[in-house]
């Protein structure tokens, strides 16, 4: 079942276009994990997904909600955010706010629900993440490993029929990785459908059901991790792997 279909989308900075008619279907279930050099457009794509970029051109299927960027409402944001969840490069967690309070915010502000209700969603998804022992602390009180943790906690609270990753360990010292990484591969074991860009190549070639490859703001190449990583066909591709290092076995 398709969970996702984005089809022509179009996105510049002034006169710079960063997207030149990016499309993507994602079925029910599939992790895509989208690699590429930076500047390749694979966050700004990400972003235009829910809104935090508006793509000038394009549309979005999730589910039963079609739209097209160019002209979506307020109303037509909120339902697509309303099946999406973030998970940012830099946490993005309320400073003010304990981890409790920032897993169950999306929960009890935007969907109205009740605390306690919000509370023991909040509760389990902390415990699920391995951190419910901090559940009253607050972020600054937790290393970047933690707080990525907390923000896949808060991401997952929302129950989204897709999960968007931007980067997620790549603000992280090298041995914080892992724990967030492990979290990563649960999800993905749980069936979770996951958009994750990143820059682990070993996490991509291990979990992925699918791996786009962009350049230059398109889609150059999709295939298994197998087909783009040890068969890619495109030159740019070759070209892109050609500089890594990382365990195929």
């Amino acid at each position: 079942m398709t969970a996702i279909e984005i089809t022509d989308v179009h996105k510049s900075f002034g006169n710079h276009e960063i997207l030149k008619g990016v499309n993507l279907i994602i079925e029910e279930g599939e992790v895509v994990v989208i690699l590429g050099a930076s500047g390749s457009g694979k966050t700004t794509f990400l972003r235009c997904i829910n809104f935090l970029e508006r793509a000038s051109n394009g549309r979005i299927l999730l589910g039963d909600t079609m739209v097209r960027f160019s002209l979506a409402t307020k109303k037509h944001i909120r339902s697509i955010r309303m099946q999406t969840a973030m998970v940012f490069q830099g946490y993005e967690l309320f400073k003010h706010m304990t981890i409790l309070q920032n897993v169950i915010e999306g929960l009890v502000t935007p969907r109205r629900m009740g605390k306690k209700e919000a509370e023991v969603i909040g509760m389990a998804q902390l415990e699920k993440v391995g951190l419910a022992d901090k559940a009253r602390s607050y972020p600054s009180q937790l290393s970047g490993g933690q707080q990525q943790r907390v923000g896949i906690a808060r991401a997952m609270a929302l129950e989204p029929k897709l999960m968007l990753f931007d980067e997620p360990t790549s603000a992280l010292d090298p041995e914080l990785v892992g724990e967030v990484l492990d979290i990563m591969k649960q999800l993905a074991r749980e069936g979770r459908t996951m958009i994750v860009v990143t820059h682990e190549m070993q996490f991509a070639y291990e979990v992925a059901d699918r791996v786009v490859f962009m350049d230059g703001g398109v889609v150059v190449e999709t295939g298994t991790p197998d087909e783009i990583f040890n068969h890619p066909k495109a030159e740019r591709t070759k070209e892109f792997l050609s500089s890594l290092s990382f365990n195929k076995a």
